[in-house]
């Protein structure tokens, strides 16, 4: 069971959770990242790290969001990987309180 990014991430994209990722499961697209599922562990260490509340296990996802299992499925094989934290938008804090963001995913 992998963890999956949820619609929390986006806009927002804060990369705290990459820091502790032990095997960078973490694939950053132009305003969110997801999580590669065959690369991911199942190490919950991410989960505390995310600001946003975005992060949950697979089975966990909320019911409203469960698209983004295949979500994070598919887009983690087209974006890279990243290793490093990097800043957050300068947004951020702004997009961290707006609810159903799915239209705004870049692809």
């Amino acid at each position: 069971m992998a963890y999956v990014v949820t619609e929390s991430c986006i806009k927002c994209k804060y990369t705290d959770c990459v820091d502790v990722c032990p095997v960078d499961c973490f694939r950053e697209g132009p305003n969110m990242l997801v999580i590669d599922p065959d690369e991911c562990i199942d190490c919950t260490l991410c989960v505390a790290e995310c600001p946003v509340e975005a992060i949950f296990a697979e089975d966990d996802v909320p019911a409203n969001q469960r698209d983004f299992v295949a979500l994070n499925a598919e887009l983690s094989k087209k974006w890279q990987p990243i290793i490093e934290r990097k800043e957050a938008p300068a947004d951020a804090d702004e997009w961290s309180k707006v609810k159903d963001k799915r239209k705004l995913i870049e692809r």
